[in-house]
């Protein structure tokens, strides 16, 4: 059940992060739940950096939804640079 959990609120997660940062976007359902699981990721990464989580210790739902701005934000930056000859 943990991984479908996983899926499941990466999907959510991914969708909310696309809806609060307007434009285009890669990918379908599936590069969307690959985005919600990466911003919970990193989300738990800065977290236990500030000391907000303890080691093994999740992200939680709003700080993942932050993290998965935070990969939009930077594939912008990075795929923005590149120009369609």
């Amino acid at each position: 059940m943990g991984i479908l959990s996983a899926i499941i609120i990466g999907l959510l997660v991914g969708a909310i992060a696309k809806l609060l940062m307007p434009g285009r976007d890669p990918g379908g359902w599936i590069i969307t739940i690959l985005l919600g699981i990466a911003g919970s990721f990193v989300a738990g990464f800065l977290g236990r950096s500030l000391g907000w989580y303890q080691d093994g210790e999740p992200a939680g739902f709003l700080a993942s939804v932050g993290g998965a701005i935070i990969i939009l934000v930077l594939y912008r930056l990075i795929g923005g640079r590149r120009r369609s000859v």
